[in-house]
């Protein structure tokens, strides 16, 4: 597309590339609704295709036998929704203006939208250490992930000794669920008391699977193919120490997309997009919908943010065939 073009109004423009956003094309384009997806333009630690796009195999995505690598996944559902005819850009959308009806958008390089619905599914960024080998090895599927529900029972992983790090219920969780398939899990927290609810604390406290390193950092992810140590330091003494791991989760939380939105839609406390009625997808703008990880806090997972991709896409589609869009508007 070429900068500063204008488009026709849409019926409805899906932000993000996703399970969520793939998805609710492909419930859109089936419904003739011809939906349009800025995919985004990318970043250091997010490209279109979304968090799959940085995991290797997938085997908790229903109807792969032997499970299916996230890229390729997410190939074959945006292959699927422009077999149906969806149209998509690599651009993102930077400005949003809820104030006027159709909904205007413009993208990075100047491409205005007029959407008569729009379709929130810019996912959540999971939060990393920031180590130059950390992000290579979770690239590569070298034993690092910020998933342990999504990756966590894959053989790589399975009789081996895992560390968690992080402080929080996340991180109490994680722990927990990986001790069915870890040797041990090492738990490596930075203070020398958990930020967790104390329920949890106590249960990942008492577990005999699970140790505990207090006041340490990562510093370094050692190993070429795989993960094989950690380098860690000690934030009283300043002493350096190695442990030797087979796997590496981090769970120092994730942060939703959604800074471009600029307050347009209410957010939860922790910056996800909240969705006022329970098990719908419309924001507090009515005729704006979210999907996937950016307003899921909680479950966080492929199959899930498919889900709402499908709740959201029949929710625009129901809201515009019932009249909630006005004569004036018109």
């Amino acid at each position: 597309m070429k900068d500063q073009e204008i488009r026709e109004r849409e019926t409805v423009v899906i932000i993000g590339s996703g399970p969520a956003a793939w998805t609710a094309a492909i419930y859109a384009a089936r419904a003739q609704m011809e939906p349009f997806v800025f995919e985004g333009a990318g970043s250091r630690t997010m490209i279109p295709g979304g968090q799959l796009m940085f995991t290797t195999d997938v085997e908790n995505y229903p109807g792969f036998k032997a499970g299916v690598m996230g890229p390729d996944l997410m190939v074959e559902m945006k292959e699927q929704a422009l077999s149906f005819g969806t149209r998509s850009v690599w651009e993102d959308i930077v400005d949003i203006d809820s104030g006027q009806y159709p909904f205007k958008l413009r993208s990075n390089t100047g491409t205005e939208v007029f959407a008569n619905s729009l379709i929130l599914a810019t996912g959540a960024n999971a939060r990393w250490l920031g180590l130059e080998n950390e992000e290579r090895l979770a690239q590569s599927g070298g034993g690092v992930s910020a998933c342990a529900v999504c990756d966590g029972a894959l053989p790589h992983f399975r009789n081996n000794t895992l560390a968690v790090i992080g402080g929080g219920d996340s991180a109490m969780e994680d722990a927990l669920y990986l001790t069915k398939f870890a040797k041990q899990v090492i738990l490596i927290h930075r203070r020398d008391e958990f930020r967790a609810s104390k329920i949890m604390s106590d249960r990942v406290l008492a577990h005999d699977k699970i140790r505990v390193e207090w006041n340490k950092v990562v510093t370094e992810v050692i190993g070429e193919e795989t993960i094989i140590a950690l380098r860690l330091n000690d934030t009283l003494s300043g002493e350096e120490s190695e442990l030797e791991v087979g796997g590496m989760f981090v769970a120092i939380g994730h942060t939703p997309n959604t800074g471009f939105l600029n307050g347009i839609v209410e957010l939860k406390d922790n910056g996800y997009i909240r969705t006022p009625t329970a098990w719908r997808t419309e924001t507090s703008v009515p005729g704006i919908f979210a999907a996937g990880d950016v307003m899921d806090d909680f479950f966080r997972q492929a199959v899930t943010a498919a889900g709402t991709g499908c709740m959201a896409a029949l929710e625009a589609e129901r809201w515009l065939a019932h009249g909630s869009v006005s004569e004036e508007a018109d």
